[in-house]
């Protein structure tokens, strides 16, 4: 069952958006993959260690802690560091999108 999200950029005054779809979400016991199509196509891994949740983009060799999952803010600021900007805000809104879905506990 696709997910599909909605994404949306402000830089000055304009504000873009742009769709995305969760094109598979695979649970791995321990772990979630994701795989997210939208400008661009990749490969998402979420978990959860002690120090809370994480995120691990296989196809940009990157990976960070995040707040939890539907946290728009903070998921996106810690993703634009370690990828560009477009798609660390397009994964920060697919997490919120598969939030609902899924159960890091």
């Amino acid at each position: 069952m696709p997910i599909k999200f909605e994404c949306t950029m402000k830089t000055g005054k304009k504000i873009e958006s742009w769709s995305g779809m969760i094109t598979k979400l695979t649970k791995f016991g321990s772990h979630y993959e994701l795989k997210i199509e939208s400008r661009s196509g990749f490969i998402v891994v979420i978990g959860k260690t002690t120090y809370g949740n994480f995120a691990c983009i296989p196809d940009y060799d990157v990976g960070c802690h995040l707040s939890t999952l539907n946290d728009l803010f903070w998921n996106s600021e810690r993703l634009r560091e370690i990828m560009n900007k477009v798609d660390g805000i397009t994964v920060a809104h697919a997490l919120q999108a598969v939030d609902e879905y899924i159960d890091l506990n």
